[in-house]
């Protein structure tokens, strides 16, 4: 990377909200639309907390989630896992987590008032350049990551100076 180009960090879901959701039996879990898994194949269950699949065995959560949370058109959610005990992943500056390099991702730029402001669909070994091209654009406030095939929310990408105290890992 270039000293102009804008250093980014990748921002995984904090734990502590969903911590409690494990102590919940089955019933109050499906009152709120949570389902309880174990993991019976190494890469179908991302947590999106950890940022790692679930061991086979594994307890996990699959639960609705509003990860982009504005009062624009664009607000968006979808499902998403997570596993009992995770702890959430954090990365250094400008760091793409390997198995990040295997996946097909769209990426989608939004800016202050939480619209859409550009979109592109990278191999994961582009992402650093489709993030910093992005970052240079000085609407963009922050960057959400989806796989591109399922479309299921990955994660949240901000500007290496300006990552959110909530976005913060503890």
């Amino acid at each position: 990377m270039s000293a102009h180009t804008p250093a980014f960090r990748i921002v995984a879901l904090p734990a502590e909200p969903f911590a409690p959701l494990f102590e919940l039996d089955d019933g109050a879990l499906a009152a709120r639309g949570i389902r309880r898994c174990t993991a019976d194949h190494p890469l179908a269950y991302p947590c999106r907390v950890s940022l790692q699949n679930a061991a086979v065995g594994e307890e996990v959560l699959l639960l609705p989630f509003e990860h982009h949370a504005t009062a624009s058109p664009y607000r968006a959610s979808g499902p998403i896992f997570v596993r009992r005990g995770a702890v959430r992943a954090d990365f250094a500056v400008d760091e793409v987590p390997p198995q990040f390099r295997r996946k097909r991702l769209s990426v989608r730029a939004y800016n202050h008032d939480g619209d859409l402001v550009r979109a592109d669909v990278v191999t994961g070994d582009a992402l650093e350049s489709c993030v910093s091209g992005m970052l240079e654009v000085s609407e963009v406030d922050c960057l959400h990551l989806h796989h591109a095939g399922h479309g299921c929310y990955l994660c949240r990408v901000e500007r290496a100076d300006r990552v959110s105290a909530e976005a913060a890992p503890a």
